[in-house]
């Protein structure tokens, strides 16, 4: 059609180098300002609701809805990003992430706080930044990039935590959700302005949608197909339950900051900082150096070993000098973890559907935050702090043990 090609024209093609170095670029600033818009409610809500009248029951309670709400949301999200392309998907992540900072400031009573979180079932900014990124690299170059992406989101735990609880007990709760609205608006700012409307390679080809597609977007059948590719279903595992002892255990993390540590949000904002200090240097200049010289396969076996090494380590500590330290291999292996998981997966299915699949990648920390505050709530009361060390610790020994025995077999099998 002669508005195709005008338009086609007009907009430079997003996979020449150039192109390609420069939306990256912009990509991981519009995810480092949403990680820091994130962390500055994290430092605001388990204070809030401590205030509104939620104990912990209610508090997990809270966690669970947003889970449940991220769980469905993230996989549509990913497939409305295939569907409709970067930009649209990222225009929905930022308006959605103003209203709920703008719900968050207006928060004055428990049915208010759960009303707020309702708009996060579009909050996936960073799985549209993880999308474009994996659209825009080569396979070889994808686990360093997306790599980078995590340093970004290091960078904006350290700004968000520092500052959230910096602006919480200085200035009240409404102040700080009005500085992660504007941070918000100025993300949408730049995706209107930088991103383009398609990154894949095959957008060239076919920049308009097909008919139908737009009810596609609910299809869960076409979702669920990326299981079936060869290796998907035995990473995806892999990923949920080496993932969910620790992710239980970062559902709670407030909690146990307040109740165990004794920490106040000015303190536990401080924490958080150094957890994206450590994971800025991981992210930054370990794991590229990491991927070139090991393969992802070698490096998954690894890390998952040295998870289960820090769930014994964290059953055993008894003050937040003791956590500090166990922080520097926590943070190692589960960085290097998501991004070779996330690595591994997107290479396992075509490029057309790549954001579908990071949505189903993200889906699994929904599930966690589903689940997790029930099993950590139950965990906490009747077993404390160390029964999450311990759990965590099992399951990585068993998943270690059968990856070592899947690897044996695979050796023999390819020998023979």
């Amino acid at each position: 059609m002669p508005g195709q090609e005008t338009n086609s024209q007009a907009v430079p093609d997003p996979r020449t180098a150039a192109n390609a170095r420069r939306i990256i670029f912009i990509t991981y600033i519009i995810a480092m300002v949403d990680i820091t818009c994130i962390f500055l409610q994290i430092s605001v809500t388990p204070y809030l609701a401590k205030r509104l009248g939620f104990d912990t029951i209610w508090f997990g309670y809270l966690q669970t809805m947003v889970g449940i709400i991220q769980l469905f949301g993230g996989p549509l999200y990913g497939r409305f990003g295939d569907l409709f392309g970067a930009r649209a998907a990222f225009t929905l992540s930022s308006v959605a992430s103003i209203v709920f900072y703008v719900l968050l400031g207006l928060a004055n009573s428990m049915p208010m706080l759960f009303i707020q979180k309702l708009p996060t079932v579009f909050m996936h900014t960073l799985s549209g930044a993880q999308m474009v990124v994996a659209d825009l690299t080569e396979p070889d170059q994808r686990a360093d990039s997306l790599a980078k992406l995590g340093l970004c989101f290091a960078i904006g735990m350290i700004a968000g935590s520092s500052l959230g609880g910096t602006l919480s007990t200085r200035y009240g709760d409404t102040v700080t959700a009005g500085v992660a609205a504007c941070g918000c608006f100025i993300n949408l700012l730049l995706v209107l302005n930088f991103i383009p409307k398609h990154t894949k390679k095959q957008s060239n080809q076919d920049p308009a949608p097909k008919p139908g597609t737009t009810a596609s977007v609910f299809n869960l059948g076409q979702i669920t197909r990326l299981v079936r590719f060869p290796g998907v279903m035995r990473i995806f595992t892999i990923k949920i339950v080496s993932g969910l002892p620790g992710g239980i255990f970062q559902t709670m993390f407030s909690i146990i900051a307040m109740n165990f540590f004794q920490l106040q949000a000015e303190q536990t904002g401080y924490l958080m900082a150094y957890f994206g200090v450590v994971q800025m240097v991981v992210q930054g200049g370990v794991i590229g150096w990491l991927t070139r010289r090991y393969s992802e396969s070698s490096l998954l076996l690894l890390t998952i070993g040295i998870t289960s090494l820090v769930g014994l380590a964290q059953a055993l500590m008894s003050n937040v000098f003791q956590f500090c330290i166990i922080i520097v291999p926590m943070m190692f292996s589960l960085s290097v973890f998501n991004v070779i998981t996330d690595s591994m997966l997107t290479k396992s299915v075509p490029s057309s559907d790549t954001g579908t699949m990071l949505g189903l990648c993200a889906s699994e920390m929904s599930l966690v935050r589903t689940i997790g505050p029930t099993i950590g709530g139950f965990l906490y009361q009747n077993y404390g702090v160390a029964s999450f060390g311990f759990v965590q610790f099992a399951v990585n020994v068993g998943v270690f043990l059968y990856m070592l025995g899947s690897n044996v077999g695979r050796a023999e099998t390819h020998n023979n």
